[in-house]
């Protein structure tokens, strides 16, 4: 095994220091040996190129910004649900809704005497900038509420009926999804 592989790399460096120094062993006859076959500059090129463009054809269908928005919209669905429970044991707890202005994004909601604890953390929207922040209105009283997220998906099935154009400007890149207390 030993020799038959010492001879395929003595053939091998004989065909490359022949071509290189020009003897009597051309580059095509080198090519034409099994030694030496393998991908030309070219074929590596071409490989390359329509990987390329099947690729960005993926990438194109697939398009991944839309799922990132749906990612979001579906957390903000999530938030609001975790929000509104929040909302209803503090009602049973103290007979009203949370008056204005919710903690911050992060900061625990707590009530009462001795304080109680009805979220840790309140949630935050996945982008918080700009339009993109929970809204929480309070009817007179703190006897009803919506909250109200703006969704990036504007054909989602579950967003509102009609924009509300006062917290979700825009109605072609976001549209408004509300919950209110039941």
């Amino acid at each position: 095994m030993r020799k038959f592989i010492n001879k395929k790399i003595a053939k091998l460096l004989n065909c490359f220091i022949a071509t290189t120094e020009k003897n009597n062993l051309t580059m095509q006859q080198c090519n034409n040996r099994k030694f030496c076959k393998g991908f030309t500059l070219v074929e590596l090129l071409v490989v390359i190129a329509v990987v390329g463009i099947l690729s960005g054809t993926v990438i194109t269908l697939i398009n991944p910004a839309n799922y990132l928005k749906k990612g979001r919209d579906t957390q903000r669905k999530s938030d609001l649900s975790v929000i509104q429970s929040a909302f209803e044991i503090y009602k049973a707890d103290l007979g009203i809704y949370p008056p204005q202005p919710l903690p911050s994004c992060g900061n625990p909601l707590t009530a009462g005497s001795p304080p109680s604890t009805y979220m840790r953390r309140f949630p935050c929207d996945p982008r918080n900038t700009g339009q993109h922040v929970y809204r929480y209105v309070p009817s007179a009283g703190n006897t009803a509420y919506s909250l109200i997220a703006c969704l990036e998906n504007t054909s989602d099935l579950q967003k509102d009926p009609t924009n509300n154009s006062a917290y979700c400007t825009g109605g072609t890149t976001n549209w408004s999804y509300t919950v209110q207390s039941p």
